[in-house]
């Protein structure tokens, strides 16, 4: 979840200047670039608890501490919530989650290495303060009221809002953790392509990256329980999206989505004002209830889109957003994934020749069986998720090679998927050597996680 967005303070005059901020999007190919974010969960070396912001192993302390390496701090009120530097940030959850959203790289290389220096600097700090992070996409432990709330403003105004809009919400922003890529397209066409393609194969993705099966120290019935809790959320925000399938699908047919969804706050000299529930398209008129007879800006649309969480989501460009979080190596398989998919013509061509047959009701079942079957789930042309996944990997690696971008020994992009071939050739997903860990040598506890899964 961003912070407030920076950027242009014009008003909005109209829709069209809506459509207009997607199109901008549209970059010449040589110009896509690969932007990955990821979160996860802060505990106590010694306790396991969660992390309060306060205090010598909190939060703060963490984000003070990362300053040494260049970072800018990012204040709210005297609070900082926020760190910056060149283009990227590390930025806070609701929860207390460690998020970074990452530099828009080049290659899988410069990106893999700018995982592997994030999480080398966190490490360093944390060692020093006691404190230490965990890839997995639910908290294994902790109950919800366990976790510390965040000085974030937006944060009080969603903790009020989500619980009258679905059972999980609230478990969503506290107790949830993922990992995701931002790709670009070329234009209208290749939006299309790539977001129809990119939506109906999340739920492979899924599958791939299950890795929350514990809920308050004990199996929860699921292997992917943090795509469960977005099934209760909040339904005008969350999920599938049928209509990018339907004919004529458009930058301003998105649009008049988000134009639909119900507002969560404006941000305002510093402020947050809640005016959940409130309709953007009434603010666009000058009539939101909340701040009456006031405009909004490209500032106030650009927040607007980040309260978005659909399983693929687009502002200027698209983000992937079906996967749990998980370990090192999978932070660099899951733009792997996804850029040997969608960033070269032949296997953008070859994925959606595999999905494009599929009716919304095949999506939604697929969506909701990887749940708690993952890679054994039934595809709609009868096989399993295991079987398409394998063939999705042979058409991400051959995508990848045909990129031909090479590091300095002359290696290609297609390595960052051996964590991914493993996951095919044994048929186990994360979440499953967890749960034989836990039904084995851990003796039924989820304590050694802490240990063994942390960065």
């Amino acid at each position: 979840m961003s912070g407030p967005a920076t950027g242009e303070t014009v008003e909005i005059a109209d829709k069209a200047q809506l459509v207009e901020f997607a199109e901008s999007g549209n970059k010449p190919i040589e110009d896509w670039r690969i932007g990955t974010e990821h979160e996860k969960f802060g505990f106590n070396l010694e306790t396991l608890e969660p992390l309060p912001y306060e205090g010598p192993s909190g939060i703060q302390a963490m984000l003070e501490g990362l300053q040494r390496f260049g970072w800018k701090p990012d204040m709210e009120g005297d609070k900082v919530i926020a760190l910056t530097m060149k283009g990227h940030s590390v930025s806070l959850e609701p929860g207390g989650q460690l998020e970074l959203s990452g530099e828009a790289l080049e290659n899988l290389h410069q990106t893999c290495s700018e995982v592997h220096t994030h999480l080398a600097q966190v490490r360093e700090v944390g060692d020093e303060i006691g404190v230490g992070f965990l890839g997995l996409g639910f908290d294994p432990k902790w109950k919800r009221d366990d976790i510390p709330v965040m000085p974030k403003g937006r944060y009080g105004i969603m903790k009020a809002y989500m619980p009258t809009r679905g059972q999980h919400g609230l478990d969503m922003m506290f107790r949830s953790c993922t990992v995701q890529v931002n790709l670009d397209y070329s234009s209208e066409h290749d939006m299309v392509k790539k977001f129809r393609t990119s939506l109906a194969l999340q739920p492979i993705a899924t599958a791939l990256f299950a890795n929350s099966p514990f809920t308050e120290g004990r199996p929860n019935g699921h292997l992917s329980h943090r795509s469960h809790i977005w099934t209760d959320t909040d339904p005008d925000r969350t999920g599938m999206l049928p209509f990018v399938f339907e004919d004529g699908f458009s930058y301003e047919q998105y649009v008049d989505y988000a134009l639909d969804v119900p507002m969560y706050f404006v941000y305002r000299n510093g402020e947050y004002i809640d005016v959940s529930g409130q309709s953007f398209r009434d603010f666009l008129e000058g009539r939101l209830p909340g701040l009456p007879g006031e405009k909004p800006t490209m500032v106030d649309w650009d927040n607007h889109l980040t309260t978005l969480f659909p399983e693929v989501r687009m502002k200027r460009f698209l983000e992937m957003r079906g996967a749990d979080g998980g370990p090192w190596r999978r932070l660099c398989a899951l733009p792997a994934f996804w850029v040997g998919l969608l960033y070269d013509d032949a296997a953008l061509e070859a994925a959606w020749d595999l999905v494009k047959d599929w009716t919304a009701e095949d999506r939604q079942s697929l969506r909701d069986g990887v749940i708690t079957t993952a890679l054994n789930t039934k595809t709609p042309d009868g096989r399993t998720v295991l079987d398409l996944a394998s063939d999705l990997l042979d058409i991400s690696t051959a995508g990848l090679v045909a990129r031909k971008k090479l590091d300095s020994f002359g290696e290609d992009e297609a390595h960052f998927l051996n964590a991914l071939k493993t996951t095919i050739e044994t048929g186990v997903t994360p979440a499953e050597e967890m749960l034989a860990l836990y039904n084995g040598k851990w003796g039924q506890t989820i304590d050694p996680a802490y240990s063994e899964y942390s960065y």
